[in-house]
């Protein structure tokens, strides 16, 4: 189902593709890190649900979750062509994935996701809360060398 939020702009659910997910990556390469084109088959077929914000036919934003579908669901990858940036992409992608999830979470479903830096007052538009803070301490990551 393609949902138009303006005359240029379409939200398409459940569309991101291996190649879009790696071209749309690219467009940031200095905040993502690229992953070989099998790795992001494999990884994409976990994915609860997706979306991909075009300009025509161009991907300019993509966005993914993942989890449990019930409990626990983390965002991941969202991605906004730096050409579209404050052009509302990234609004469209986050209205999307949390129309998905409050359709499925569970009370008190738990959403995470990390943010580039600078990024965060984005996140707490839509509720998001910083860590640390006095309820609840730092996240933490670590990556597979």
């Amino acid at each position: 189902m393609t949902m138009n939020f303006t005359s240029e702009l379409q939200v398409a659910p459940n569309a991101l593709t291996p190649q879009i997910y790696c071209d749309l990556r690219q467009t940031c390469s200095d905040l993502f890190q690229p992953y070989p084109l099998e790795d992001v088959k494999a990884a994409l077929k976990n994915t609860l649900y997706s979306v991909v914000v075009y300009e025509e036919e161009r991907p300019v934003g993509i966005a993914r979750v993942v989890g449990d579908d019930r409990i626990v669901f983390f965002i991941k990858d969202v991605v906004v062509d730096p050409a579209y940036q404050h052009r509302s992409v990234g609004t469209m992608l986050m209205h999307s994935i949390l129309d998905y999830i409050y359709k499925k979470a569970c009370p008190s479903a738990y959403i995470g996701l990390m943010c580039t830096p600078n990024t965060e007052c984005f996140y707490e538009k839509f509720g998001f809360i910083r860590r640390p803070n006095e309820q609840h301490g730092y996240g933490m990551v670590k990556f597979v060398k």
